[in-house]
Protein backbone atom coordinates (compact mmCIF):
# COMPACT_ATOMS: atom_id res chain seq x y z
CA UNK A 1 0.00 0.00 0.00
CA UNK A 2 1.22 3.45 -0.73
CA UNK A 3 -0.40 5.14 2.27
CA UNK A 4 -1.25 4.30 5.86
CA UNK A 5 -4.95 5.08 5.44
CA UNK A 6 -5.52 2.39 2.82
CA UNK A 7 -7.36 -0.71 4.01
CA UNK A 8 -5.84 -4.07 3.06
CA UNK A 9 -9.00 -6.00 3.96
CA UNK A 10 -10.62 -5.30 0.59
CA UNK A 11 -7.57 -6.76 -1.09
CA UNK A 12 -7.94 -10.13 0.62
CA UNK A 13 -11.67 -10.62 0.29
CA UNK A 14 -12.58 -14.31 -0.26
CA UNK A 15 -8.98 -15.56 -0.56
CA UNK A 16 -7.67 -18.13 1.91
CA UNK A 17 -3.97 -17.56 2.59
CA UNK A 18 -1.25 -19.23 4.61
CA UNK A 19 0.79 -16.09 5.21
CA UNK A 20 0.29 -12.41 4.46
CA UNK A 21 2.92 -9.72 3.78
CA UNK A 22 2.18 -5.97 3.69
CA UNK A 23 4.27 -2.95 2.88
CA UNK A 24 2.77 0.42 3.70
CA UNK A 25 5.00 2.29 1.33
CA UNK A 26 5.18 3.24 -2.32
CA UNK A 27 5.79 0.53 -4.88
CA UNK A 28 8.15 2.80 -6.82
CA UNK A 29 11.06 0.45 -6.14
CA UNK A 30 11.62 -3.11 -4.98
CA UNK A 31 13.62 -2.27 -1.85
CA UNK A 32 10.58 -2.70 0.40
CA UNK A 33 10.96 -4.76 3.58
CA UNK A 34 7.90 -6.96 3.15
CA UNK A 35 8.48 -7.50 -0.57
CA UNK A 36 11.99 -8.69 0.25
CA UNK A 37 10.54 -10.88 3.03
CA UNK A 38 8.05 -12.53 0.67
CA UNK A 39 10.74 -13.09 -1.96
CA UNK A 40 12.87 -14.83 0.69
CA UNK A 41 9.89 -16.80 2.01
CA UNK A 42 8.35 -18.30 -1.14
CA UNK A 43 9.58 -21.61 -2.48
CA UNK A 44 8.83 -23.94 -5.38
CA UNK A 45 5.17 -24.95 -5.46
CA UNK A 46 3.93 -21.76 -3.74
CA UNK A 47 1.54 -19.28 -5.29
CA UNK A 48 2.02 -15.59 -4.60
CA UNK A 49 -1.26 -13.66 -4.67
CA UNK A 50 -0.95 -9.95 -5.36
CA UNK A 51 -4.07 -7.79 -5.19
CA UNK A 52 -3.18 -5.81 -8.31
CA UNK A 53 -0.16 -5.32 -10.53
CA UNK A 54 0.55 -1.84 -9.23
CA UNK A 55 0.97 -3.31 -5.73
CA UNK A 56 3.95 -5.39 -6.88
CA UNK A 57 5.87 -2.82 -8.94
CA UNK A 58 5.34 0.43 -10.82
CA UNK A 59 7.68 -0.04 -13.76
CA UNK A 60 7.88 -2.57 -16.54
CA UNK A 61 11.43 -3.71 -15.85
CA UNK A 62 10.81 -4.52 -12.16
CA UNK A 63 7.43 -6.12 -12.84
CA UNK A 64 8.71 -8.46 -15.55
CA UNK A 65 11.86 -9.31 -13.59
CA UNK A 66 10.00 -10.15 -10.37
CA UNK A 67 7.49 -12.44 -12.09
CA UNK A 68 10.18 -14.09 -14.23
CA UNK A 69 12.46 -14.72 -11.24
CA UNK A 70 9.64 -16.21 -9.18
CA UNK A 71 8.52 -18.45 -12.05
CA UNK A 72 12.13 -19.61 -12.52
CA UNK A 73 12.14 -20.59 -8.83
CA UNK A 74 8.94 -22.61 -9.32
CA UNK A 75 6.67 -19.99 -7.72
CA UNK A 76 3.42 -19.08 -9.48
CA UNK A 77 2.11 -15.50 -9.38
CA UNK A 78 -1.60 -14.61 -9.36
CA UNK A 79 -2.78 -11.01 -9.85
CA UNK A 80 -6.27 -11.00 -8.35
CA UNK A 81 -7.71 -7.75 -9.73
CA UNK A 82 -6.45 -8.35 -13.26
CA UNK A 83 -7.31 -12.08 -13.09
CA UNK A 84 -3.91 -12.99 -14.51
CA UNK A 85 -1.85 -16.01 -13.52
CA UNK A 86 1.74 -16.79 -14.30
CA UNK A 87 2.24 -20.45 -13.54
CA UNK A 88 5.80 -21.67 -13.13
CA UNK A 89 6.85 -23.66 -16.20
CA UNK A 90 3.92 -22.46 -18.34
CA UNK A 91 5.03 -19.75 -20.77
CA UNK A 92 2.05 -18.25 -22.60
CA UNK A 93 3.14 -15.58 -25.10
CA UNK A 94 -0.33 -13.94 -25.16
CA UNK A 95 -0.42 -13.60 -21.38
CA UNK A 96 3.09 -12.18 -21.38
CA UNK A 97 2.15 -9.63 -24.06
CA UNK A 98 -0.90 -8.51 -22.06
CA UNK A 99 1.16 -8.43 -18.86
CA UNK A 100 3.85 -6.29 -20.50
CA UNK A 101 1.25 -3.86 -21.86
CA UNK A 102 -0.53 -3.56 -18.51
CA UNK A 103 2.82 -3.05 -16.79
CA UNK A 104 3.58 -0.23 -19.22
CA UNK A 105 0.24 1.41 -18.38
CA UNK A 106 1.05 1.13 -14.67
CA UNK A 107 4.41 2.82 -15.26
CA UNK A 108 2.75 5.50 -17.41
CA UNK A 109 0.15 6.17 -14.70
CA UNK A 110 2.87 6.68 -12.08
CA UNK A 111 4.70 9.08 -14.41
CA UNK A 112 1.54 11.15 -14.87
CA UNK A 113 0.94 11.29 -11.12
CA UNK A 114 4.50 12.51 -10.50
CA UNK A 115 4.19 15.09 -13.30
CA UNK A 116 0.95 16.49 -11.84
CA UNK A 117 2.54 16.57 -8.41
CA UNK A 118 5.55 18.54 -9.67
CA UNK A 119 3.26 20.99 -11.48
CA UNK A 120 1.16 21.50 -8.34
CA UNK A 121 4.23 22.10 -6.19
CA UNK A 122 5.63 24.59 -8.71
CA UNK A 123 2.34 26.54 -8.70
CA UNK A 124 2.17 26.51 -4.89
CA UNK A 125 5.78 27.74 -4.66
CA UNK A 126 5.03 30.54 -7.14
CA UNK A 127 2.10 31.64 -4.95
CA UNK A 128 4.26 31.38 -1.82
CA UNK A 129 2.02 28.82 -0.16
CA UNK A 130 4.21 25.72 -0.49
CA UNK A 131 5.67 24.83 2.86
CA UNK A 132 7.02 21.41 1.95
CA UNK A 133 6.72 18.20 3.84
CA UNK A 134 6.48 18.26 7.61
CA UNK A 135 9.65 16.98 9.30
CA UNK A 136 9.34 13.27 10.09
CA UNK A 137 11.41 13.63 13.26
CA UNK A 138 11.25 16.29 15.95
CA UNK A 139 13.30 16.84 19.09
CA UNK A 140 10.93 14.69 21.19
CA UNK A 141 11.21 11.71 18.85
CA UNK A 142 14.99 12.03 18.71
CA UNK A 143 15.56 12.46 22.48
CA UNK A 144 15.45 8.77 23.49
CA UNK A 145 17.64 7.44 20.64
CA UNK A 146 20.16 10.22 21.28
CA UNK A 147 20.27 9.36 24.99
CA UNK A 148 20.73 5.66 24.22
CA UNK A 149 23.41 6.39 21.64
CA UNK A 150 25.22 8.68 24.08
CA UNK A 151 25.08 5.87 26.64
CA UNK A 152 26.85 3.59 24.15
CA UNK A 153 23.89 1.56 22.84
CA UNK A 154 24.50 -0.42 19.68
CA UNK A 155 22.28 1.44 17.16
CA UNK A 156 21.85 -1.49 14.78
CA UNK A 157 21.62 -4.37 17.22
CA UNK A 158 19.33 -2.93 19.87
CA UNK A 159 16.66 -1.48 17.61
CA UNK A 160 17.27 2.09 18.77
CA UNK A 161 16.77 3.50 15.27
CA UNK A 162 14.30 0.93 13.91
CA UNK A 163 10.92 2.09 12.69
CA UNK A 164 7.91 0.05 13.81
CA UNK A 165 6.51 -2.17 11.08
CA UNK A 166 2.83 -2.82 10.45
CA UNK A 167 2.42 -6.46 9.37
CA UNK A 168 -0.86 -6.50 7.44
CA UNK A 169 -1.32 -7.66 3.86
CA UNK A 170 -0.22 -6.97 0.37
CA UNK A 171 1.87 -9.78 -0.99
CA UNK A 172 -0.04 -12.83 0.19
CA UNK A 173 0.98 -16.35 -0.67
CA UNK A 174 -0.60 -19.77 -0.49
CA UNK A 175 1.31 -23.01 -0.27
CA UNK A 176 0.53 -25.78 -2.72
CA UNK A 177 -2.28 -28.01 -1.43
CA UNK A 178 -3.59 -25.34 0.98
CA UNK A 179 -7.17 -25.40 -0.26
CA UNK A 180 -9.30 -24.30 -3.16
CA UNK A 181 -8.17 -21.54 -5.49
CA UNK A 182 -10.33 -18.44 -5.71
CA UNK A 183 -12.89 -18.94 -8.43
CA UNK A 184 -12.08 -22.60 -9.03
CA UNK A 185 -10.19 -25.65 -7.91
Amino acid sequence: MSSLDQNPERQLDSITLDKVFTDKTSTKDTKRPQLQAVLNHVRAGDTLFVHSMDRLARNVVDMLRLVREMNERGVSVQFVKENMSFIAGNDDPRSMLMFTMLSAFTQFERSLIKERQREGIALAKAKGVYKGRKPALNSEKLAKPREQAAAGANKAGEGVWDKPRNPLSIHPIRRAGAGAWPGGS
